[in-house]
């Protein structure tokens, strides 16, 4: 046993991918450089979930981890939409959560951009039932989509880099 934890500990991780933490740092220099220039170095994003399978909030939880941390960089969840600069919206919009969501909407304060995560926020996902209201852009004005099924946290990061260069 202690021949194998020897043999490990003197290899190098297997799991570094070079390519892709390169990428990704670039990306958040951008995210940073971006919010800086539009939001005064801080976003905030209030995130409802309108009736997801919880794989897209999954992915929005491993933002705050170290590997990803977006705090850093200056995007914050925050848990009230009086606070929020955006409104990110997953999953597909259920007639129990309709009422809320708009609640939230028309709490955010003015401008109100709403961005949507994943396949299901667009009903590509869902077959038709009498619990679902429709794709979130049948109910509030959609600034930006971010696909996937899920996201995965570095799409997420492009998505609102992406979003961030459309203002």
């Amino acid at each position: 046993m202690i021949r194998f934890w020897q043999k490990r500990f003197s290899s190098d991780i297997k799991t570094k991918n070079l390519a892709i933490d390169k990428e990704l740092a670039t990306l958040k220099k951008e995210l940073k450089s971006e919010i800086a220039k539009k939001f005064a170095s801080s976003l905030a994003i209030r995130m409802v979930d309108s009736g997801s399978c919880n794989a897209c909030e999954a992915e929005c939880n491993a933002l705050s981890n170290p590997y990803y941390d977006l705090e850093r960089f200056g995007v914050h969840f925050v848990a009230s939409p009086r606070h929020a600069d955006v409104l990110l919206v997953s999953g597909v919009v259920t007639l129990n959560m309709l009422p809320h969501l708009l609640d939230a909407y028309e709490q955010l304060p003015s401008p109100k951009w709403v961005i949507t995560l994943g396949d299901c926020a667009l009903c590509h996902t869902l077959p038709d039932s009498f619990a679902i209201a429709g794709p979130v852009s049948a109910h509030l004005p959609v600034a930006h989509h971010i696909p996937g099924c899920p996201p995965a946290p570095d799409a997420i990061i492009a998505g609102l880099l992406a979003f961030l260069r459309k203002l």
